[in-house]
């Protein structure tokens, strides 16, 4: 996948791994449809950082949803 390119398609792989990497239960509270290509460049460092590490701290995990949900289409 080439997540150099801006697309849909894109947004969606890269929160269905986001939403596997961190054990998201709640798997409806984070949606593609949420997050708009405008968004695409933050959330793809969101994703990169987040597929390079193993575990997260509480914080972290707290920080990344945040992170997120500043992402979210308004």
């Amino acid at each position: 996948m080439d997540l150099s390119v801006k697309s849909a398609e894109n947004v969606e792989f890269m929160i269905e791994k986001i939403k596997e990497k961190l054990n998201v239960l709640n798997m409806g509270a984070i949606k593609p449809s949420h997050f708009d290509e405008e968004m695409y460049e933050e959330l793809r460092d969101i994703y990169e950082m987040i597929i390079k590490k193993d575990s997260f701290s509480i914080n972290e995990m707290q920080a990344i949803a945040e992170e997120l949900g500043s992402l979210r289409k308004q």
